[in-house]
């Protein structure tokens, strides 16, 4: 139910209980003049001031059960319309509406001591009742008034009977049943509304999610190439040219060819190693790979769950792809731990060695087989085990998972690392 169904639901609620305590009223005031009632003109005068009481705090009030879940308490549901500059509005669980509330009780009592046609009223005053005040009220005053209905017509009619107890309870029963069901059916579809707009506000981050994702992903695909083709080669060829310029004698021709042609390959690889960068991730385009693990630790949340990042021997600066490599591999490590895994306590650890580079990952979660998960074994639906050994193995390092269920998981990758090459030169 959207707010205009629920506007035009309430509204027409509204008018119908209008017309029926303005029905019920012209009722007693017409049967006491025409059966010749003792006090028909008390009578008639009682019903066109409660008419008119009910008329005005009907005015000053905002629609009636516009927000039946939204009783004092619960939700502002009724607009002011104010009678006069300084009169309160009557809204549900003011003062006002109490005080409003009250003297049309005292009218409809003394109404009822004069007239037991004037006992008919109580219904629409159930539902007055609930809808102005809190429930804790709401409902005793409705069986008050049902007691009251009930008395007037034992002492009117000087007789007991079943249909004087069976009418106004009925009517204060089904008053509270639809006055509370209609309040549950009213949360009930506000908690839809909100659901359908959480779902739709994922929806649209989640498609943001894949453009940024497909984005990243061939970002990092034409890094990789430049460096694995265009950026060796340039390298290659510098490297061979220098050999060839120490090679010539200084008064050669072909020295100052050889020259040229070398620092225009370093220039080239300079560019081509730029473009590498700016394709790079995100997160490694400002710091190091380090720091950008460390912010990954910091922004990964879940409940009772606490990241750390530790970083064990020299750091060196790596490669691109081995940058890339780690920086992915905790990113989806860590969206297992958080995902799948339970745990309180994660740990990565960037440890920096002779002749290699690891990345460990362990967890204290509930753990899993990796022999019996052959494809995306903690369920992360896209980047799993496969994926990261595939990608250690380009680079010619190795993958290893330690995991039992309920004895956590620790993921280590290795990536070999050679001596830089002369001059600053960066090995492949």
């Amino acid at each position: 139910m959207d707010s205009r169904s629920h506007t035009h639901v309430t509204a027409a609620l509204r008018l119908c209980l209008h017309a029926l305590l303005t029905g019920l009223l012209a009722l007693a005031a017409v049967r006491a003049v025409g059966g010749d009632a003792p006090h028909a003109g008390a009578v008639v005068a009682l019903t066109l001031v409660t008419a008119v009481v009910y008329g005005a705090g009907a005015l000053a009030s905002s629609p009636l059960a516009a927000g039946a879940g939204a009783r004092a308490g619960t939700g502002a549901r009724a607009t002011s319309v104010q009678q006069g500059a300084l009169t309160p509005s009557v809204r549900p669980g003011t003062r006002a509406a109490a005080l409003w509330l009250a003297g049309l009780c005292a009218l409809w009592l003394a109404l009822l001591v004069l007239s037991a046609d004037a006992l008919w009223v109580a219904f629409p005053l159930y539902f007055l009742q609930l809808h102005l005040l809190p429930t804790r009220w709401g409902i005793p005053a409705v069986a008050v008034t049902a007691a009251a209905a009930i008395t007037s017509f034992v002492v009117h009619r000087q007789e007991i009977a079943p249909g004087a107890f069976i009418g106004p309870l009925l009517g204060a029963a089904v008053a509270v049943a639809t006055v509370l069901g209609y309040d549950a059916l009213f949360r009930e579809s506000e908690r839809r509304r909100e659901l359908i707009v959480e779902l739709v506000a994922t929806r649209a981050e989640l498609a943001e999610a894949e453009r940024t994702a497909g984005t990243l992903a061939e970002r990092e695909r034409l890094a990789r190439e430049i460096h694995d083709t265009l950026a060796q080669g340039l390298s290659s060829i510098q490297l061979l040219l220098r050999a060839a310029e120490r090679t010539l004698p200084d008064q050669a021709p072909a020295t100052a060819h050889v020259r040229a042609a070398r620092e225009a390959a370093q220039a080239n690889l300079a560019e081509a190693r730029s473009f590498v960068r700016a394709l790079t991730p995100p997160d490694l385009e400002h710091g190091s790979l380090a720091a950008a693990l460390e912010r990954l630790c910091a922004r990964t949340t879940a409940p009772g769950l606490t990241v750390r990042f530790a970083v064990s021997g020299t750091p060196v600066e790596l490669p691109t792809p081995y940058e890339v490599a780690l920086l992915r591999t905790a990113q989806s490590a860590l969206a297992n731990t958080v995902r799948h895994a339970g745990a309180g306590r994660a740990e990565i650890t960037l440890s920096f060695m002779d002749t290699s580079v690891a990345l460990d990952v362990v967890d204290d979660g509930r753990g899993f087989d990796p022999s019996g998960a052959p494809v995306d074994e903690r369920g992360d639906g896209g980047f799993g085990l496969p994926a990261m050994r595939s990608r250690a193995a380009t680079l010619g390092g190795t993958l290893s998972v330690e995991s039992a269920p309920g004895q956590g998981t620790a993921l280590a990758v290795t990536l070999p690392v050679t001596v830089p090459a002369q001059d600053g030169e960066r090995a492949a």
